[in-house]
């Protein structure tokens, strides 16, 4: 064999550098003016292509808040806003609860009537602590709190430690949460009128706003930074995608998911107190089909029932969107029971939606 003269090696290998960079150069100048030509459509189709179901749900809330502005002069008063987003506000916090559950593939029926528990026991611990009125409002809300923490706890044991179906093991625990309320209140309210302090939490306003919103807000950012930096946001979508494979990587899946029910009891527990304050009382009877708008809530925002996908802002986006359905059908003069067809027929197009979402692999 003849040897290979180096300098024509470099030589062959320079000019085929020069050929692929010549040849790169049109191409590049080709997809800058149509980079530079996207603007807000581009970008816009970008974030569709990442995050659709976000995209859709938000897109769909504008225009709810179009066509009810259309049909009511009043819609957009912001006295209406203000109650619009404090009748979201325990949406929000028990969908944030719900999004961490449903990322494991589970389902959790207990934050409607839980709501109601926890309310009762916020009341009746209130009532009772003696003391400066600091005092027995900070007791109330931790005992509301804590609460929804053992309520959660129990789901929690049921299905990772005992392995129930979550949606039996929750609907028994729902009836529990239930009866436990009416038991402790003989089906009366527990009047907190006196806790003026304690009222301003769920009725009083800042900056034209309810004050209920801040606490969403609050909520909603500390939900975030669990779901996406935090191990037990990661184990939870970890959880749904593949069970088994995280399993198998180390993970102990019982102990992460009791603890994910748990979460969720807490932001139930917390949803409770805001409730008490609104109605100025320890109701047994609120929380009726609220896990459901919940659920539609979440997987209207982009949480997949089947495990592995949740978003903790198309969660909130999802809850003001149910509130908006509900407002705008007052401002229409649409009756409470048709009210609850049409939130029925938004939970089946939020099943729907989920069963037709591609499942995304971890």
């Amino acid at each position: 064999m003849n040897p290979i003269d180096p300098d024509r090696a470099l030589v062959a290998e320079a000019t085929t550098e020069a050929k692929t960079t010549a040849e790169a150069q049109p191409q590049a100048k080709e997809r800058g003016p149509q980079t530079r030509a996207r603007g807000p459509l581009g970008w816009m189709r970008s974030m569709y292509k990442r995050h659709p179901a976000q995209v859709l749900i938000v897109v769909s809330e504008l225009a709810l808040i179009v066509i009810f502005s259309v049909i009511s002069p009043y819609f957009l008063d912001l006295g209406n806003i203000s109650a619009l987003l404090l009748d979201a506000s325990v949406y929000i916090l028990l969908a944030l609860g719900l999004t961490f559950v449903i990322a494991t593939g589970g389902i959790d029926l207990t934050p409607g009537f839980g709501m109601a528990f926890t309310g009762v026991i916020t009341a009746l611990v209130m009532t009772n602590v003696g003391g400066p009125m600091w005092l027995a409002i900070a007791a109330g809300i931790a005992a509301g709190i804590a609460a929804g923490l053992a309520l959660g706890t129990v789901n929690g044991f049921l299905v990772a430690k005992l392995n129930m179906q979550p949606m039996v093991a929750t609907l028994a625990m729902m009836l529990v949460a239930w009866g436990a309320a009416l038991s402790i209140t003989g089906t009366s309210s527990i009047p907190l009128n006196d806790y003026r302090p304690f009222l301003a939490l769920g009725n009083g306003k800042t900056f034209g706003l309810t004050n209920a919103i801040y606490v969403c807000i609050l909520a909603a950012i500390i939900a975030h930074v669990l779901l996406k930096h935090t191990l037990i946001g990661r184990y939870a979508l970890a959880m749904g995608s593949n069970e088994e494979a995280t399993r198998m990587s180390g993970v102990n899946v019982e102990k992460w998911k009791w603890r994910v029910y748990a979460l969720a009891g807490m932001f139930t527990g917390l949803a409770g107190v805001l409730m008490a304050s609104r109605l100025a009382s320890g109701k047994p009877d609120v929380g009726q089909s609220y896990e459901m708008y919940a659920i539609a809530a979440a997987v209207l925002g982009g949480a997949s029932l089947r495990g592995g996908q949740a978003s903790v802002f198309g969660s909130v986006i999802g809850a003001i969107l149910i509130a908006t359905i509900r407002n705008g059908a007052v401002h229409m003069g649409v009756s409470d029971q048709n009210q609850k067809i049409l939130l029925g027929v938004v939970v089946l197009i939020a099943v729907y939606l989920d069963v037709r979402r591609p499942k995304e692999r971890a």
